[in-house]
């Protein structure tokens, strides 16, 4: 039986149980872009 006062250390990759592939960043950067290309055109028109 283990003990439950036992810290337990798993890897970053265990821990996150799955892979990162980056798309993440690309997405909010269109995101924010496009949010202020909105923003821009509705308060200049």
């Amino acid at each position: 039986m283990a003990d439950p006062n036992e810290p337990v250390h798993v890897t970053t990759t265990e821990a996150r149980a799955g892979a990162t592939p980056g798309v993440t960043r690309y997405v909010l950067g269109v995101s924010l872009v496009l949010v202020i290309a909105i923003f821009a055109f509705l308060i200049l028109r």
